[in-house]
């Protein structure tokens, strides 16, 4: 996200934060010094966030859960210039005690100082926001470790929060305030409990060097419900939608018979001529690097093996049928993209990995099926799940979300289920947004149209690096942005010769 600029109120970029919730991607925003236009900058991004995901009734309480942590993370890390230039160690408990005597006069006192201090040593306050899998997941990070004591002290006012039913209870306590962190965390907890939140959903961990508070929480029952309701309905499009062409369907029942030769699968393909010219195109490509251009559709079937034959069906199959539903050229185009850079991720990365390679073009052709279906309901399907949605008195903007894309994972699962496609395209179309929950046979071949799928829309400037998912990054050997920048920009590169006909 931009940072917010010096004395500004900078506009969230509504869009942004609604690819990265369709996405499943992390928003992130980073400050060392937290200045009061960026801690507004923050809550605004969270609001925006949260009415994107239509759950405004927890704004308030999370608006203020989110002061309380940025704030007291930033006094974690003055916490630790102080005690440096204090000479103290922060991790004996003698001088953690006398240093925390003074902290809070000393620090306010000149707390300009203080605060260049931290960042010129490079202490940061990381805010970041993401759903995935009907999660909310809020994350304050600094790069301070915890001490000993610091983390004993955290989970005492945890322990203590309980004890309360209220927050008018708690400030009738008289607490030890010697750090901030004590009635503001208690109040936290508190105000969670407020939306149906226990202590369970409030993690304290330190990982990496970095100290890290996080909140997990569910979408409310009644929104979950309302989008699962609307899903189910859209389904329902799958039983209007046409199925395989005949030509298809036939070489599909040939493929699947174990009776089957290849000179009857090749005989069937040769009655098509679109087929037959997809075959060769095929054969011939740099793929199989052949010496001299292959003309036989008997050797061609060879050479593409059962496997090559049933992707490439599944390819043409899907296009033909969504193509009679006309669906819009840009999501048609950025398949293909994703297609393409699948593929050449598969071949250059998983050398020697034959089913990954084989299957990365189709699963990254039809990894957006969902969306597809979106945009070709016919108009009058549309309005009639609109209309039953009002019925049940679902929010429009609910259903607005959903056309936008939202759960278009799990509904492209189901239309390739409905037409029988292998698990392995199934489970690529379902887990494209959340490689890791993807099933461990499969999970290369979802991280590749994860990456190739982020990829197109890096270049578009839509989706930053830092959020692509690091285990993805790691998978890949992708240490960093000028890496990932320099192969996005050779695919990119062979995409618009392919696509010009160079």
């Amino acid at each position: 996200m931009p940072p917010a600029t010096q004395g500004k109120r900078v506009e969230v970029d509504r869009k942004k934060v609604r690819t990265a919730i369709n996405a499943g991607i992390p928003l992130s925003l980073t400050t060392y010094t937290l200045p009061h236009e960026m801690e507004v900058y923050m809550n605004d991004i969270l609001r925006v966030f949260l009415e994107e995901l239509d759950q405004t009734q927890m704004i308030e309480y999370l608006s203020y859960c989110l002061s309380e942590l940025i704030t007291n993370s930033k006094k974690a890390n003055t916490k630790r210039v102080y005690f440096k230039q204090k000479k103290l160690d922060i991790t004996n408990q003698a001088d953690y005690e006398l240093g925390m005597k003074t902290f809070k006069s000393d620090t306010l006192d000149d707390i300009n100082y203080y605060l260049s201090l931290q960042k010129k040593a490079g202490l940061y306050v990381r805010l970041i926001l993401q759903f995935r899998n009907g999660k909310i997941k809020i994350e304050v990070r600094n790069n301070s470790d915890l001490t000993v004591f610091e983390y004993k002290r955290i989970h005492d006012k945890l322990s203590r929060a309980q004890q309360y039913s209220s927050v008018d209870q708690a400030l009738d306590q008289v607490l030890d305030d010697s750090e901030g962190a004590g009635l503001g965390l208690i109040i936290m907890i508190l105000m969670l409990q407020k939306i149906g939140l226990t202590e369970e959903n409030f993690q304290v961990l330190c990982e990496n060097g970095e100290t890290i508070t996080r909140i997990i929480l569910p979408l409310n029952k009644k929104t979950q419900d309302e989008i699962d309701f609307i899903s189910e309905e859209f389904v329902k499009v799958i039983e209007e939608l046409p199925q395989f062409p005949e030509n298809i369907s036939a070489i599909n029942r040939l493929l699947s018979d174990p009776d089957s030769k290849m000179s009857d699968i090749a005989m069937q393909i040769s009655n098509d001529v679109s087929l037959s010219a997809e075959l060769l195109k095929m054969v011939n490509s740099a793929a199989f690097a052949l010496a001299s251009p292959c003309s036989s559709i008997y050797d061609a079937v060879k050479l593409v093996g059962l496997r090559g034959i049933k992707n490439m069906l599944f390819s043409i199959g899907a296009v033909q049928s969504f193509a009679k539903t006309g669906a819009g050229e840009a999501l048609w185009t950025h398949a293909y993209q994703v297609a393409f850079y699948s593929y050449n991720l598969a071949r250059n990365f998983f050398n020697g990995q034959r089913n990954v390679i084989e299957d990365a073009y189709v699963c990254g052709l039809l990894h957006d099926m969902g969306k597809i279906i979106f945009e070709t309901s016919h108009p009058d399907f549309i309005n009639g799940v609109r209309k039953m949605s009002s019925e049940k008195n679902i929010p429009a903007e609910i259903f607005e979300k959903l056309l936008a894309g939202v759960n278009h994972a799990e509904i492209g699962a189901r239309v390739a289920e409905n037409w029988n496609f292998p698990d392995v395209i199934v489970n690529a179309i379902r887990y494209h947004h959340a490689p890791d929950s993807a099933p461990v046979d499969v999970k290369k071949l979802v991280s590749v149209v994860y990456l190739a799928d982020l990829m197109t829309h890096y270049q578009k400037e839509e989706v930053a690096f830092y959020q692509i998912d690091v285990d993805v990054l790691k998978e890949f050997k992708l240490a960093n942005e000028v890496q990932f920048k320099k192969i996005s920009d050779q695919l990119l590169e062979a995409f618009n010769k392919q696509d010009s006909g160079e």
